[in-house]
């Protein structure tokens, strides 16, 4: 074997935000072997096993080839999960159940899985207070999402959706002063100008009570999904939307409409 074909040591520890989309002090940490074990637990209380593929998986990969570089050791723990806590959290959103994984209180992972229209039926009253006596509406929707992302900070793809969706249920193209899509705008852009996510506006401060906020409303269609879904990964630079974020709530409301034909 030539000195080029030579197996090379690792430079760098696989860090957060090499493998998660996180962001702050998380991003830099060095993924550690207890963080990977804590996860796995975590995941193993939540669905009685780990998920292939799952957040549990790629912290074991990462933490194993960082012991294998010398950047940590058997029995590190980052800090900031130590602190802040390794945890997994089911919510029942319209139409899905959504299952979050944290690391530090930062979204490393999350699974929606469609509910039958029964099923959520069932549970509709306790998630967000919806009936199948009517169409989900948009505001009901956003509101959802505060269950699942309120701690997101805003940025421009959640301003892009949030104008999507205030446009569909308005029916127009005029963003009305003082309502949420110029709200979220102005959020974002402040949150441009800031380093600290502590710092910056979220998405429960826009989008809590946001039927009483929205000028006209309406049932979710699918092709309401659709644009607030495009509107979104238009504006997103790695062209993704965020896990539990303003479309996955929008999406679920229009499945549950279309599978319950209101």
């Amino acid at each position: 074997m030539s000195q080029e074909e030579q197996p090379k040591r690792p430079q760098e520890p696989v860090k957060y935000g090499d493998v998660f989309e996180v962001s702050g002090e998380l991003a830099d940490k060095p993924i550690a072997p207890e963080d990977a074990n804590m996860m796995q637990a975590a995941e193993t209380r939540v669905f009685g096993h780990t998920q292939k593929g799952g957040a549990a998986a790629v912290m074991q990969s990462a933490a194993t080839a960082n012991k294998r570089g010398g950047f940590v050791h058997p029995g590190d723990t980052t800090d900031i999960a130590a602190e802040r806590g390794v945890t997994v959290a089911q919510t029942d959103v319209p139409g899905a159940r959504v299952t979050t994984e944290f690391v530090g209180g930062q979204v490393v992972g999350q699974y929606v899985e469609p509910r039958p229209v029964a099923s959520a039926a069932a549970t509709e009253a306790e998630a967000v207070g919806l009936s199948l006596q009517s169409a989900i509406t948009i505001g009901e929707a956003l509101e959802a999402t505060v269950q699942t992302a309120g701690n997101k900070p805003i940025d421009q793809s959640d301003a892009a959706a949030i104008q999507a969706a205030e446009v569909r249920a308005s029916g127009n193209n005029v963003i009305a002063p003082g309502g949420i899509a110029a709200s979220a705008q102005s959020a974002a852009d402040h949150n441009a100008t800031l380093d600290r996510d502590e710092d910056k506006i979220k998405l429960i401060d826009v989008l809590a009570g946001a039927t009483g906020k929205l000028s006209a409303d309406k049932g979710v269609t699918r092709q309401d999904a659709e644009g607030v879904v495009s509107a979104e990964l238009r504006n997103n630079p790695n062209l993704s939307t965020h896990p539990g974020g303003v479309s996955t709530s929008i999406t679920a409301a229009a499945r549950l409409n279309e599978g319950a034909d209101i």
